[in-house]
């Protein structure tokens, strides 16, 4: 299976997926970057780069995954969409970005369930999904550290 410059440039984060170690983390970093822009943080914008990310990720995915096998490291489109999605409507504070990144990449890591069991889904499917249930398992927690005082804006 060959992948275009294009399908590289896009699966890969700008291909971050490419970093020797830790290429889910340095993808995260990518779409960290991105998401400081200003205005970025618009929910609209957000949900158009989250709802393209994940199509196309789908689609992508599946490629990746026959040139570099099962859930590739060089694919790390699925981290650009964890990430944004776990600050989506969350105050942009360097506090709160700082605190929903490092929760972000543990539940990532830990993949809570159901994300370990949707991870185990063919192609593209199962390695987006098990980004945006950890994804939104960080929304969901950083949205109750805020409710309850925990974190100061």
């Amino acid at each position: 299976m060959k992948l275009s410059i294009t399908e590289k440039l896009i699966g890969s984060g700008l291909y971050s997926g490419y970093v020797p170690f830790a290429s889910g983390t340095a993808g995260s970093l990518v779409a960290l970057l991105i998401y400081l822009v200003p205005g970025f943080e618009n929910p609209t914008i957000m949900l158009g780069f989250i709802s393209a990310g994940t199509l196309i990720g789908i689609l992508l995915g599946s490629k990746f995954e026959q040139k570099y096998g099962k859930d590739p490291a060089e694919f790390t489109l699925d981290e650009f969409v964890g990430t944004w999605l776990s600050l989506i409507l969350l105050p942009k504070t360097l506090l709160i970005v700082l605190i929903d990144f490092i929760l972000w990449r543990v539940l990532d890591i830990l993949k809570p369930f159901p994300a370990r069991q949707l991870e185990k889904l063919p192609g593209g499917w199962g390695i987006m999904l098990d980004d945006i249930v950890s994804a939104l398992y960080t929304l969901l927690l950083m949205n109750i550290l805020l409710q309850f005082n925990l974190l100061t804006i």
